[in-house]
Order: structure tokens, then C-alpha cells, then sequence
């Protein structure tokens, strides 16, 4: 089945690309801070995002984790 018709493995998806892209902001910044605009300026959205609202993402994070280890 698609990421796109299963909510939980869709917001699976998208955490994991919040979590990568502010990783990758850490160790590279000038990779994501030259791509604000068009396709490759999501990644740079999600890099913000993780930054920003990092322990709603964490907090995200560890229940999503709780879930898929104990409820899936």
C-alpha cells in the first residue's frame, strides 16, 4: 500500500523528512539556505519547521515510534 493512502505511514513520511532535512540544515546549511523558492525550497520549509517547533516534532517523533513499536 501507498504512503499516500495510509494516513499513519503518510505522517511517518513526513516526519522523517522534517527530521532529515534539519539534519542535513546542521551539517550542511549553505545546501538548503540557496533553495528557498520552487521544488527544492520544501526542504528547506521542512528544515525550518524542524528547527522552530523542535519539540512538538520530537514529542511527534517518540509517539509515532511508541505506536509503530507497540499498536502496529
Amino acid at each position: 500500500m501507498s504512503a499516500l493512502f495510509n494516513f499513519q505511514s503518510l505522517l511517518t513520511v513526513v516526519l522523517l523528512l522534517i527530521c532529515t532535512c534539519t539534519y542535513l540544515r546542521s551539517i550542511f546549511p549553505s545546501i538548503l539556505d540557496r533553495n528557498k523558492t520552487g521544488l527544492a525550497g520544501t526542504f528547506w520549509k521542512c528544515a525550518r519547521i524542524g528547527e522552530r517547533k523542535s519539540p512538538y516534532v520530537a514529542f511527534c517523533c517518540v509517539v509515532m515510534a511508541v505506536n509503530l513499536l507497540f499498536w502496529s
